[in-house]
């Protein structure tokens, strides 16, 4: 497996993981608020996956580097907005700034990790 797919096998694992812990939060992961895990999911997903690319979080010199994490919450800066924004879209509803805010944020930390756990073998091996 090649180190883009397993970025990208990762960063799609680690946003569905994010997800459900954001519904958990507020008690809500049973069956019947699966369409609206989707809702919120599937937008987190179109937005990372167009913006993390230009911000370089696939190449494997920029993302070897820990000191390039903060591309992460950079590239979430623009990704969560559109994804709520497209929520809201899909659902016919408000797309609040608070969620926004959460929703980047929550993200951004969680990718962080993420990111942060994969590249640490190759630091040590280095």
């Amino acid at each position: 497996m090649t180190k883009k797919t397993t970025l990208i096998l990762g960063d799609t694992i680690a946003l569905v993981i994010l997800t459900i812990i954001g519904f958990a939060t507020h008690g809500e992961v049973e069956l019947s608020f699966l369409p609206r895990i989707a809702a919120v999911l599937f937008p987190a997903l179109l937005g990372w996956f167009l913006l993390a690319p230009w911000f370089g979080l696939f190449d494997p010199t920029i993302i070897s580097i820990p000191k390039n994490l903060f591309r992460i919450p950079l590239a979430m800066l623009f990704a969560a907005p559109f994804a709520v924004i497209l929520r809201g879209a899909l659902l016919n509803a408000p797309a609040l700034p608070l969620f926004a805010l959460i929703l980047g944020v929550s993200n951004a930390a969680g990718m962080t990790i993420w990111r942060r756990l994969y590249i640490l073998p190759a630091k040590r091996g280095a």
